[in-house]
């Protein structure tokens, strides 16, 4: 699901050799029995009468991209192309949240590809707000992702 999710979000112009050596790489089995054994990390899934159609992930020890963040980042929040306009990614988000405010954050942050405007809106929608830029770098190409994040003391519904 993942790999779906991923290409799906980056590869608009077909699969050259560097991000297929990339995602073989990075969506492995074993990535996901370590994440799922760290204890910086939280993770829910969504599952339908088949498995599994989404999932995200909260890393509480993240490298903040800008200063004024918390180390609460949800890393990943993945929903199959066909599941997303059914509330699954609200559902998640919303748990992420909730496990990031029983921690005491004040805030929390994300990464989202910057041409990737429905998850944008999506995070727009669900009270974050932009608060600038990284890339996301992969071989010697750089893609900009915008820096979001949402206030946990005031949640939007």
């Amino acid at each position: 699901m993942s790999i779906e999710v991923w290409v799906n979000t980056y590869l608009r112009d077909g699969v050259s050799p560097l991000f297929a050596d990339y995602v073989l790489s990075e969506f492995t089995a074993q990535k996901f029995r370590n994440a799922i054994g760290d204890p910086d990390l939280a993770i829910w899934v969504s599952e339908n009468r088949t498995g599994i159609d989404g999932f995200v992930t909260v890393c509480s020890t993240a490298a903040p991209p800008q200063a004024d963040c918390s180390p609460l980042e949800i890393t990943t929040l993945y929903v199959q192309p066909r599941h997303q306009a059914g509330g699954r990614g609200g559902a998640l988000l919303r748990h992420a949240l909730d496990h990031c405010r029983n921690m005491g954050g004040e805030n929390a942050w994300l990464k989202v590809e910057a041409k990737n405007r429905r998850a944008i809106g999506f995070y727009l929608r669900h009270g974050f707000t932009r608060i600038g830029s990284t890339d996301f770098v992969i071989g010697d190409q750089a893609y900009e992702n915008h820096v979001m994040r949402t206030n946990l003391r005031h949640p939007v519904d």
